[in-house]
């Protein structure tokens, strides 16, 4: 297999599993709606886990843009390879929408809400505040970042990594998914997201592109943040990137902040758990 496609294959692996509990909980006539917010950071856990354990061997299993620049700025991934990892996982992204919104197919009709029918595929903030949701997907995805780097220095059994990122993602999302729903990942967030707009999905509403820019940006951020980091304080070498993306990363901050931080990104919604 080529790590096109296995980017391609593991993140709509990603997706199908991520979204897929999702729309389990959310989705009105589901046997498992209501399961809650445990439910749904444990299967995207496991869901991050079984992708990683597909197509790991194949392309090493970024899954995700920022996985994949937060390396290469570390000199850890080549940056001629960046665009078609890039390119296999937003492909990857907008496949595992589409397989959900088959999966469930009869589902969409039987749920009048429209938020909750969107939050299948992609995010949105529990309160709308633009610095506050840049912030929270910044620092997500620095925290799984430095995890991941975290894990790859340790020695573990044969197999086991895998299952270690999964625990990662599942601590992310308890402990900081509440305020954005922890996109942390631009693939898994704006495919789903093109998939929502494509897709003939009955009484859908819009896709909220007016926040969709966040769950891109902040996790591209964060994400060559956190490798930097992690670069400079855990090994000691810091380098001139780590300098300029910080000063990048505290005036889009700052702008973000003066511009205005109150936005309309949020949609008007239920009590259903979206992701």
């Amino acid at each position: 297999m080529s790590t096109f496609m296995a980017e391609l294959i593991g993140t709509m692996i990603l997706i199908i599993f991520g979204g897929g509990v999702v729309a389990n909980v959310s989705l009105n006539k589901s046997k498992a709606q209501g399961g809650g917010w445990i439910v749904v950071a444990l299967a995207w856990g496991l869901a991050v886990a079984m992708a990683v354990y597909a197509v790991g061997s194949f392309s090493g299993a970024h899954l995700n843009p920022a996985v994949t620049l937060g390396l290469a700025s570390i000199g850890e991934f080549a940056w001629a390879d960046v665009p078609a990892y890039i390119l296999a996982q937003m492909i990857g992204g907008i496949l595992g929408g589409m397989v959900v919104y088959f999966h469930f197919l009869p589902h969409w009709k039987a749920t009048d809400d429209p938020a909750v029918k969107l939050g299948v595929f992609s995010t949105d903030p529990a309160i709308p505040h633009t610095f506050s949701n840049l912030l929270s997907e910044f620092i997500g995805t620095a925290v799984l970042l430095v995890g991941l780097l975290s894990i790859g220095a340790n020695k573990f059994s044969d197999g086991l990594n895998p299952l270690i990122v999964g625990f990662l993602i599942v601590a992310i999302g308890l402990s900081l998914g509440g305020p954005t729903g922890y996109a942390i990942n631009p693939a898994r967030d704006l495919g789903p997201r093109i998939a929502h707009f494509i897709l003939p999905i009955p009484g859908k509403g819009g896709s909220n592109w007016t926040y969709s820019w966040i769950p891109v940006v902040g996790p591209v951020l964060g994400g060559v943040f956190g490798a930097l980091f992690y670069q400079a304080v855990f090994t000691g070498k810091v380098t001139t990137l780590f300098w300029i993306w910080t000063v990048v990363s505290v005036a889009i901050f700052a702008i973000t902040f003066f511009l205005g931080s109150k936005g309309t990104q949020a949609l008007p919604h239920g009590d259903q758990i979206e992701n």
